[in-house]
């Protein structure tokens, strides 16, 4: 009898398969942006330690985490085409490079340093977010915005607590920066 019970489910409601097909396809797309958003948060998480501690993994780390963002990129081509995956891409690839400056400005204390490449990572955050929004107007603009520089600042603080060897904070901007991606991939 359990067996027959899809079965009779499908041809009382035909459209019972392509719904089910939609919401799996759905939920399978939702979990792979988290796991491509997750691959963003925990490389970014490497090179930070990598970087400050002046591992001689650095270079092995920071290519995983460009190749991410090509990653992400190609992820959305089937949504939006490939100009739109190519431009996403390289917008990410922007940022992981203003992330790096980021990082070598605070290691090497030059404060004046730090604010531009700190004021450089924020425009571009602005421009993905302008990116996103303008891809699907569901996504208000100013939404993104304030995520995208919640994701900034919640990684900057994972740089300034390594360097101060606050342990306790690092691993708070971390955690606090995991769950934050997360939503963002959602």
């Amino acid at each position: 009898a359990l067996m027959l019970a899809p079965a009779s489910t499908t041809l009382a409601n035909p459209n019972a398969n392509a719904a089910s097909a939609t919401k799996a396809s759905a939920q399978e797309t939702r979990m792979a942006m988290r796991k491509l958003w997750e691959d963003h948060i925990t490389y970014t998480r490497n090179y930070i330690i990598s970087a400050l501690a002046g591992l001689p993994d650095t270079d092995a780390v920071a290519a995983r985490l460009m190749k991410n963002q090509d990653e992400i990129g190609a992820a959305i081509k089937p949504y939006y085409g490939d100009a739109a995956g190519d431009k996403l891409a390289g917008l990410l690839r922007d940022h992981i490079s203003q992330a790096a400056e980021v990082v070598k400005a605070a290691k090497g204390g030059d404060k004046a340093q730090l604010d531009a490449a700190q004021a450089k990572w924020s425009a571009n955050g602005k421009e993905i977010a302008a990116f996103l929004s303008s891809a699907n107007p569901n996504w208000a603009k100013a939404d993104l915005e304030a995520m995208l520089q919640k994701h900034l600042d919640l990684t900057s603080g994972e740089v300034v607590a390594r360097l101060h060897k606050d342990w306790a904070a690092d691993i708070k901007a971390y955690d606090e920066g995991h769950e934050h991606m997360l939503m963002f991939a959602d």
